[in-house]
């Protein structure tokens, strides 16, 4: 009678121990082993998109089983790419939705798109095409995009070295739009190549229209390496009027600034909150020269100087987009 009870709660064990095929925690046997087929097609839900008013567009598409898939949208004029990605059996506004933001620079212009929907471990590729009626605009205080030419309230220099360029151009490879500034040349006498100095009082006020707090400004710049060449360094500086007289001084007021050595090649996107400037000198922390506080509503003036030892010969960069966000960096 003992041996019966035993064997009595063993069974109950073992059932009580078992999961039902509801509880089973791993991927379905289909999505492990089934066959993969499109059940939908790709559609689009709006193919002439205007994201300057705030529409947006979505894929859909379904499949048979659930599977990694790969959204890739790419403008045929820009260059411009977005992908977008997920794990599922179909592609709906939940996960597919695109709102003219961008995966790698440079960004979408008023262009056709091509459009492909491909999957992990399968040869099918689906494709169709879409067209961008008008840009995503970017909340911000834009200081430049270079699309109607350089402001003439800004002070610019340029070294007399030799095959310099400082100008704006016009080309298919803009971070943004169809214009940037062009900055380069060979100079062995001095670090500088050239500057942009850009007053407030160029945008109609003497001082920029940004809050008191720092930790809520972000200055974003998108500047481009040629692949050859290492030796390039933006400096960007940014002067405060401290005591609202209406000028800076040197001696007195705060400049902060950020360095950047260009050592990625192509087009990147640069993004530094103004609580985190420092004060450099030569390159090199140092302490404040005014009251130390970081105040974007004081800013007096932005500067761009490009800089080259002058030991490394040729240097050159382009320069793009230049804007300041509110909350949080730009998401172009």
């Amino acid at each position: 009678m003992k041996n019966l009870t035993i064997i009595f709660f063993a069974i109950i064990l073992i059932f009580s121990g078992c999961k039902t095929e509801e509880e089973f925690d791993g991927p379905s046997l289909n999505d492990l082993y089934g066959s993969f087929s499109v059940v939908q097609g790709l559609n689009i839900s709006d193919r002439n998109v205007d994201f300057a008013t705030g529409e947006t567009t979505y894929f859909t598409a379904q499949f048979s089983k659930n599977i990694d898939w790969t959204l890739r949208i790419k403008g045929l004029s820009s260059g411009a790419v977005k992908e977008i990605a997920g794990f599922s059996n179909l592609l709906d506004v939940g996960n597919a939705t695109w709102n003219g933001t961008i995966t790698s620079l440079p960004m979408f212009r008023v262009e056709d798109c091509a459009v492909e929907l491909f999957f992990l471990n399968e040869a099918d590729t689906l494709r169709d095409t879409l067209h961008v009626e008008s840009m995503r605009i970017n909340d911000g205080l834009l200081l430049s995009d270079f699309e109607n030419g350089l402001n003439p309230g800004w002070n610019t220099f340029a070294q007399s070295g030799a095959n310099m360029t400082f100008s704006i151009q016009s080309a298919d490879i803009a971070a943004q739009g169809s214009k940037y500034f062009d900055i380069g040349g060979t100079v062995n006498w001095d670090w500088l190549i050239g500057y942009l100095y850009m007053p407030a009082s160029a945008y109609g006020s003497p001082t920029f229209n940004l809050s008191s707090n720092g930790q809520n400004e972000y200055f974003n710049v998108m500047l481009y390496k040629p692949t050859e060449l290492n030796n390039g360094i933006m400096l960007f500086q940014f002067r405060e009027d401290d005591n609202g007289d209406g000028a800076y001084s040197s001696s007195t007021e705060d400049m902060f600034s950020i360095e950047i050595p260009l050592n990625q090649n192509g087009w990147n996107q640069y993004t530094v909150r103004y609580s985190d400037l420092a004060t450099l000198i030569n390159g090199a922390p140092a302490a404040a020269i005014g009251n130390g506080v970081h105040e974007p509503h004081k800013l007096f003036q932005v500067a761009t100087l490009f800089l080259a030892n002058p030991a490394s010969g040729y240097a050159h960069a382009y320069i793009d987009y230049m804007i300041f966000t509110h909350n949080g960096p730009l998401v172009p």
